[in-house]
């Protein structure tokens, strides 16, 4: 299965009763293990969770710290990129250059890096001289 056709599985079960709008998101890490996610929201909208969060935590939550791939699916006009505090939670995983696959159910996609989404994102880099 791919990397898009597991997020697109894992998007059917997405728990999104007040939007109606369903995301899947599936990462790859290093070992080559593929880990899912969906978008799981909540009556108190802040509370909710994106996709690529919970792909990311599944990753973590089995022992990996690094994701080599993503892929992310939602059913709209054109291919949803995530949102910005998403890409900061892809850029903690993964480096500048790891490929994102963005799609549409009806198949469209967009290849893009976390750098092209995230350009001059903040690392840990930035945080050397913290005491």
């Amino acid at each position: 299965m791919s990397l898009m056709d597991s997020a697109r599985e894992v998007r059917e079960v997405a728990y999104a009763p007040y939007s109606k709008f369903k995301v899947g998101a599936a990462v790859r890490g290093a070992s080559g293990a593929i880990y899912r996610g969906c978008n799981v929201e909540n009556v108190a909208y802040p509370e909710g969770t994106c996709a690529e969060a919970g792909a990311i935590a599944a990753m973590v939550a089995a022992g990996e710290t690094e994701l080599v791939e993503v892929a992310v699916i939602a059913d709209s006009p054109s291919p949803v990129p995530p949102c910005g505090g998403c890409r900061q939670k892809l850029a903690e995983f993964g480096k500048g250059d790891t490929p994102v696959l963005l799609g549409t159910v009806a198949g469209q996609t967009m290849e893009t890096t976390i750098q092209e989404l995230l350009p001059g994102r903040f690392d840990a880099d930035h945080m050397r001289n913290a005491e």
